[in-house]
């Protein structure tokens, strides 16, 4: 089945490549790859492959594909049951969030404040939604949200416009205290679906 999974992932990215060669609008090429990353978290073939991948927990992802043409980064995160998602942006990045197995909370949140301090952020929890196998969410830039894990393990390919890791800053917030933190993200461990 790893055969299986890494064909659908090359034919994914070039489906990609196509969308991304002829649409020069961010905001237009993520809306069109959404479909695309749709249809391969829902491959039983990934959906085995996923099955198999190992835990990210401490603050890791799978490093799946970096794009040289294009400048895209695809993740995988694998979670323990139950885990505790902090509430953070991705900058100026958009981000699809596809969910491969299991059961996740995906939380939106509202900043409230006027936003003058760096280190400060007024954050209000605005919307859940319960991502299911097939899930696949659209995060603009700096918009502010949280993964919850569900009761079992789960798994998530993470599709981002650009490199964020060792090149720009993030931000992680405390919704209890305020506190912002900037970040570069999580350590990134090269991974073949092969």
């Amino acid at each position: 089945m790893a055969h299986a999974a890494a064909a659908a992932f090359s034919a994914f990215l070039e489906k990609v490549h196509a969308v991304w060669a002829r649409e020069s609008d961010m905001q237009k090429r993520m809306e069109a790859t959404q479909p695309l990353l749709t249809d391969l978290v829902r491959n039983p073939a990934v959906r085995d492959s996923a099955s198999q991948w190992p835990s990210t927990e401490g603050h890791k992802n799978l490093l799946l594909h970096t794009d040289e043409q294009f400048g895209f980064i695809i993740n995988a995160v694998v979670r323990e049951p139950n885990r505790k998602g902090s509430v953070h942006d991705h900058s100026q990045a958009w981000v699809l969030y596809g969910l491969v197995e299991g059961t996740e909370s995906l939380e939106r949140y509202d900043r409230m404040d006027d936003g003058s301090r760096p280190d400060y952020a007024e954050v209000k929890l605005a919307s859940v939604t319960i991502g299911q196998p097939g899930t696949v969410d659209l995060v603009p830039p700096f918009n502010i949200h949280a993964e919850q894990g569900g009761p079992g393990r789960s798994v998530a390919m993470i599709f981002r416009s650009e490199r964020l890791v060792g090149r720009i800053l993030q931000h992680g917030y405390d919704v209890a205290t305020g506190k912002v933190i900037e970040r570069y993200g999580p350590t990134q461990i090269p991974f073949s679906l092969a």
